[in-house]
């Protein structure tokens, strides 16, 4: 377990897209099986007049299960379309009795 890892995001739209939308986080293990997910709903408000770029900034924090070494990912979608994929590697320290890290 990797407690406390952060995952940040910055969502951008436009003002044709108000309204609910529904944001995924999930998390895949090296062989591509979730081991995490975060669905929520967000919804997207009216700006103020002249503003064309919406943005959101989102913050998640994690306990993340990590099994084994190996390339795992992040895979965010919003209404179920993949918006984006951050990889990261978990290797092995300290030995054969090491950790995860």
């Amino acid at each position: 377990m990797h407690p406390r890892a952060h995952l940040v995001l910055h969502l951008r739209g436009r003002r044709t897209e108000l309204g609910n939308h529904e944001l995924r986080v999930q998390m895949l293990d090296p062989s591509g099986t979730p081991a995490l997910e975060q669905t929520g709903m967000m919804q997207i408000n009216e700006p103020p007049a002249g503003v064309v770029d919406l943005e959101a900034p989102a913050i998640l924090v994690f306990d993340l299960p990590l099994a084994t070494a190996g390339e795992y990912a992040f895979v965010i979608t919003v209404d179920q379309i993949e918006a984006a994929r951050v990889t990261f590697l978990a290797t092995m320290v300290g030995g054969p009795a090491g950790q995860l890290h």
